[in-house]
């Protein structure tokens, strides 16, 4: 089931303490939770038009409201159906996310790790579904089918026994929370150069 931690808009933090340039420096923990709860809480009742919700919410709408939507937006969380915004559903979301759509990972997830990148990739893969949500069983299921779909594992170069073995040695990744960017663009530039 995926999870949504409500990170600070401004520099993904989940806790008071933003980073020194966020623009949301300051505020307290409860504030920022508030905002995400008052837009989600409006749209798992219903959708409604993005207009309506700045009158809907308990207290005032500000930039920490404004920010949280876009957010959420840009998550793909939430949609824009028939000019109403509507909140995905667990299920819905887990299905739009099983397949990254945005580069680096696009490629990594379509072409697969080849020999010289299998760290980074499958690195990346782990941290990938991490950041958007999925449970640690989910994220070694996806992880393990992406290995053997893709080709990945049958192109040899692996240590470890089992598909299995390997996405279980990188569950540090993910428990960490360490960022997919930079290891997607590694592995990236080494798969681009060998296809």
């Amino acid at each position: 089931m995926p999870r949504f931690d409500y990170p600070c808009p401004g520099c993904r933090t989940t806790n008071s303490l933003h980073d020194a340039d966020c623009r949301f420096e300051g505020t307290q923990w409860p504030t920022v939770e508030k905002a995400y709860v008052d837009i989600v809480s409006l749209l798992s009742v219903a959708p409604r038009a993005e207009g309506s919700l700045p009158e809907l919410v308990h207290g005032e709408w500000d930039n920490l409201h404004k920010a949280a939507l876009d957010y959420l937006k840009r998550q793909q969380r939430v949609v824009v159906e028939d000019g109403e915004l509507r909140l995905l559903t667990a299920a819905e979301y887990k299905e739009l996310v099983s397949e990254p759509t945005r580069e680096p990972m696009r490629t990594l997830y379509r072409k697969g790790s080849v020999p010289g990148c299998h760290d980074n990739a499958v690195f990346a893969m782990v941290a990938w579904y991490e950041m958007v949500g999925l449970s640690w069983a989910e994220t070694k299921e996806h992880v393990v089918e992406w290995l053997r779909e893709s080709g990945a594992w049958d192109r040899g170069g692996f240590e470890e026994a089992s598909p299995e073995q390997l996405v279980e040695s990188k569950r540090h990744v993910y428990e960490a929370g360490y960022g997919w960017k930079e290891k997607a663009q590694a592995a990236k530039r080494v798969i681009d150069r060998s296809v």
